[in-house]
């Protein structure tokens, strides 16, 4: 008879639903000790079957039971929350709200910044988003453009939750505006309170609060209900903060996920002390871009048409959701490469030249990810297919014209897929996944 568990983490994935197991020990961090999956069943149209198989697949393979188990749940059933994001102007308010929209887990359907057009309303309402998040101005600042654009989101008949990260001047207007429309008003402190200032992470908090009571709603999802009274998180969302509390208990980190139709990449890190003075703009310390063109089965051609040698687009036949022969995987481990490069430089900062009136001056744009110390794997291509800490270990080439990880970074692989149950957890019980990171890292 196997162990009675402590910790259950339900993941509704896009395709498959995971369960994981963990034992708290005498010395008070996490040992996993049970895995089970099974098939999403969104098709279906109720998830709650798959919940159902994926914990009965863990207790037959592991012969734990979960009946006394505290559980948590994350999600990324139907591709997350849909959100577009306005701000007064693109490189502040605008790509400080997008940000903090991608740490929360949301799938960014559309950035506009300054007056909303009648074609962005338009936009949308085509793409009847699941959340809006409304920013603009700095604290005290601009108000005009910021309460137009608030008067015409209300005037359309979305009736979804709309959270206002801006201007904390306009509050009162902005709450009266939405008031009179009848659509749910979420505020949170202004993302991009003061010149060169962000301040991302409240709104990623009250992202997540509405992702858990919104995502109740779909098909199935109420089956969670009956199974844990707690916040249920965006799976992006939950990795990202296993990064954070990673990071401090083992220093700055990047998360590489590379999945079949997106890769995702995580860093946490301030960037190192020499370059900070030449960064154009304010970047989060916690940041995460999503690569919806990247992916080493559903978006495989995409990274197929990379190819600087034409014979891996004559073997596009070979590509395969499950490798299963010698030729397959090795498809799938050179798409895993490939994505993992572009991935990666694109979510890299940028050195580049600035010609002023005094002369010629360098400057960075974007995350300066040369402090990163550990670079970790997760998901299924990455620490299934061979030689993952191989690829991984190809982008730590050092700060260059892309200011990427040195090549002294350590490499560690996710095999367990671990980070978002971990991540999960860590939304209560912070310090007991941070002894469980501890534990690894030994």
């Amino acid at each position: 008879m196997g162990e009675t568990l402590d910790f259950l983490t339900l993941e509704v994935g896009s395709t498959i639903t995971k369960a994981n197991g963990f034992i708290k020990t005498s010395d008070n961090f996490l040992r996993h000790v049970a895995q089970g999956f099974a098939p999403t069943t969104v098709d279906q149209g109720n998830v709650g079957i798959g919940l159902k198989n994926a914990i009965d697949n863990l207790e037959e393979t592991s012969g734990c039971s979960t009946d006394k188990a505290d559980i948590f749940a994350n999600s990324s059933a139907a591709g997350g929350l849909r959100v577009t994001v306005h701000g007064l102007t693109y490189n502040m308010t605008a790509r400080a709200a997008r940000e903090a929209s991608l740490g929360a887990g949301a799938i960014i359907k559309m950035v506009t910044a300054g007056d909303l057009s009648e074609y962005d309303l338009e936009e949308i309402e085509e793409i009847e988003p699941n959340m809006i998040v409304l920013a603009g101005g700095v604290d005290f600042g601009a108000r005009d453009v910021v309460l137009q654009n608030a008067i015409k989101i209300a005037s359309l008949d979305l009736r979804v939750p709309v959270v206002y990260a801006g201007n904390s001047a306009l509050k009162r207007g902005i709450e009266n505006i939405f008031k009179k429309s009848g659509i749910e008003l979420m505020i949170a402190p202004n993302v991009f309170p003061d010149v060169d200032v962000l301040d991302v992470e409240p709104l990623r908090k009250r992202m997540q609060e509405l992702f858990s009571r919104n995502i109740i709603h779909a098909p199935g999802m109420n089956r969670l209900e009956t199974l844990t009274t707690r916040q249920i998180m965006p799976t992006p969302g939950a990795v990202l903060k296993g990064a954070e509390l990673f990071a401090e208990v083992a220093g700055d980190c990047m998360i590489v996920d590379v999945g079949g139709a997106t890769t995702d990449v995580h860093s946490v890190t301030e960037g190192s002390p020499e370059f900070a003075a030449k960064l154009v703009d304010p970047e989060p310390r916690c940041k995460r871009t999503v690569e919806g063109d990247l992916g080493v089965y559903v978006n495989a051609s995409n990274v197929l048409e990379l190819a600087e040698d034409d014979s891996w687009l004559d073997r596009r036949n070979e590509v395969k959701a499950m490798p299963a022969t010698d030729n397959e995987k090795e498809v799938t481990s050179w798409l895993c490469r490939k994505a993992v490069e572009v991935g990666v430089r694109r979510h890299a900062g940028t050195i580049g030249d600035l010609f002023t009136p005094s002369g010629k001056k360098q400057i960075i744009k974007g995350k300066d990810l040369s402090a990163v110390k550990w670079v970790i794997g997760t998901g299924g291509a990455l620490t299934r297919v061979d030689g993952g800490e191989a690829i991984l270990k190809s982008i730590c080439t050092g700060p260059g014209k892309s200011l990427l990880p040195k090549p002294e970074t350590r490499i560690f692989l996710d095999k367990s897929y671990l980070f978002s149950a971990l991540g999960t957890i860590a939304l209560e019980f912070p310090e007991l996944v941070k002894n469980t990171f501890k534990e690894w890292i030994k």
